[in-house]
C-alpha cells in the first residue's frame, strides 16, 4: 500500500492533525481546528472517501473544510463519501453543508454563443413583458384619476399638496440654477461661433428658441426624473420592504389611489410650472452673458427676443411638460411598488427608475420633435 502521511501542527496545545491518504481514502486524525484546515484544503488529490473516525475536535471551520474538499472532489468528477463522524460532526458537517453557497466552489461556467443570444432573448423577453405591465399599470392610474373624478370627495388634497410641494417648490433651486447655466453655456458657445461671420445678434434668437422649444423643459424633467423619481421609487419602496402597502391592502385601501395618484397629480401640475421657471433662469443667463462677451445690453436682448421669437415656441416645449411628468411618476411609483423585502432590491430599482424614466423622456422629446416637423410648428 503506497500511503503518504502529513503532519500539521497548531497553533494551540491541541492534538495535531495527521493526514493519511491510501486507496483514494483521506484518513484525518486528531483535532480538526481552525489553524490546520489551510492543510486539509491542500489535500485534495484524487481521494474519493473522507475518513474522520480519528478525528477528535471539529470546529465550524473543520467543518467547512471537509465540505469544501468534498465538493472539490464533485467538481472533480467524483462521488466522495464521509465516513467516521459521530452525530455531533456528522450534525455539524450537514449544517455547513446546507448554508454554504455553492458559487464559492464552482468555477465560472464558459460562456458561449448560445448562452449570449440565450441571454439576450431572455432580455428581450424580459423587457417586452416589463413594457406591458407598466403600459397595464399606467392603464390602471388613469382609470383611478377618471374614477375619482366623478368622486371628487375621494381625491387626497393633502398629499398632493405636499408632494407638489416635495416635487415642484423644493426643485426650483436646482432647476433654476441648472437653466441659468445652460443659458451663459448657449449665449458663449454661440457668441463663439457666430461672431465668425459677423451675425452676433442672431443669439438671441439662438438662446431663445433653443430654451423655450427643447432645453428648458428636456433638462428640467431629466433633473425631476433623478430628483423626484427616484424618491417616489425609495419612498413606495421602503413601504413596501415595511409590509405598509400589503397593511393598505388589508384595510380596504388601493394603493394606487392612496400612493400613485396624488404623486402623478402633484408632478402634472408641477413640472410645467418649473418648465415655466428654467425658460425664465435660462433667458436670464443667456442675457447676461450676452451683455458681457457681446455688449447686446437687456433693453436690446428683450427687444429682440420679443419680435423675433413666436409664442408658438413656448407651447412647443410646454405642451410636452405633462406627458413628461406622466412618463417619470409612472415609472418612479411602478419601480418602487415591484420593491422585494430587502434593501438590495431598493437600491436596484431605484437606479432602474431613474435611468428607465430619463430614457423614456429623452424618447418622448424625440418623437415629439418629429411630430410637430411634420405639422410644420
Amino acid at each position: 500500500m503506497d500511503m503518504n502521511t502529513r503532519v500539521s501542527h497548531p497553533v494551540d496545545k491541541t492534538t495535531a492533525l495527521q493526514m493519511k491518504f491510501a486507496d483514494g481514502v483521506l484518513v484525518l486524525q486528531g483535532d480538526l481546528l481552525i489553524g490546520v484546515v489551510e492543510d486539509l484544503i491542500a489535500q485534495q488529490g484524487q481521494a474519493e472517501t473522507i475518513d474522520l473516525s480519528g478525528v477528535t475536535q471539529l470546529d465550524t471551520a473543520g467543518a467547512w473544510a471537509v465540505v469544501t474538499l468534498e465538493r472539490r472532489m464533485k467538481a472533480a468528477g467524483a462521488t466522495p463519501e464521509i465516513t467516521g463522524a459521530t452525530p455531533l460532526q456528522s450534525d455539524l458537517i450537514e449544517t455547513l453543508r446546507q448554508n454554504m453557497p455553492e458559487t464559492e466552489i464552482n468555477a465560472a461556467p464558459r460562456i458561449s454563443i448560445a448562452d449570449r443570444l440565450e441571454r439576450v432573448g431572455r432580455y428581450a423577453v424580459t423587457s417586452f413583458q416589463k413594457t406591458i405591465e407598466i403600459i397595464g399599470f399606467l392603464g390602471r392610474v388613469v382609470a383611478t384619476i377618471a374614477g375619482l373624478s366623478i368622486r371628487p370627495n375621494r381625491i387626497r388634497w393633502t398629499a398632493i399638496v405636499h408632494h407638489m410641494q416635495q416635487v415642484g417648490l423644493n426643485a426650483v433651486p436646482i432647476v433654476s440654477l441648472m437653466a441659468f447655466l445652460i443659458g451663459v453655456v448657449l449665449a458663449f458657445q454661440g457668441a463663439a461661433q457666430l461672431r465668425q461671420f459677423g451675425a452676433e445678434v442672431f443669439v438671441v434668437d439662438l438662446i431663445a428658441i433653443s430654451i423655450l422649444r427643447e432645453l428648458g423643459i428636456l433638462l428640467t424633467a431629466i433633473i425631476v426624473a433623478g430628483r423626484s423619481g427616484s424618491a417616489f421609487t425609495a419612498a413606495i419602496g421602503s413601504m413596501k420592504m415595511r409590509e405598509e402597502v400589503d397593511a393598505m391592502r388589508t384595510l380596504g385601501l388601493d394603493p394606487v389611489e392612496v400612493l400613485v395618484v396624488p404623486r402623478v397629480i402633484a408632478l402634472i401640475i408641477m413640472l410645467p410650472v418649473l418648465g415655466i421657471i428654467a425658460n425664465f433662469a435660462g433667458l436670464i443667463g443667456g442675457a447676461l452673458m450676452s451683455w458681457i462677451e457681446l455688449g447686446v445690453s437687456p433693453g436690446v436682448f428683450q427687444s429682440r427676443l420679443v419680435s423675433n421669437t413666436g409664442v408658438e415656441h413656448l407651447f412647443v416645449g410646454l405642451i410636452k411638460a405633462p406627458f413628461f411628468a406622466l412618463i417619470i411618476a409612472i415609472v418612479g411609483c411602478f419601480e418602487g411598488l415591484q420593491v422585494k423585502g430587502n434593501a438590495e432590491s431598493l437600491g436596484h430599482l431605484t437606479s432602474t427608475s431613474v435611468v428607465l424614466a430619463i430614457f423614456l423622456v429623452i424618447a418622448a422629446d424625440a418623437l415629439f420633435s418629429i411630430f410637430f416637423a411634420v405639422l410644420g410648428v
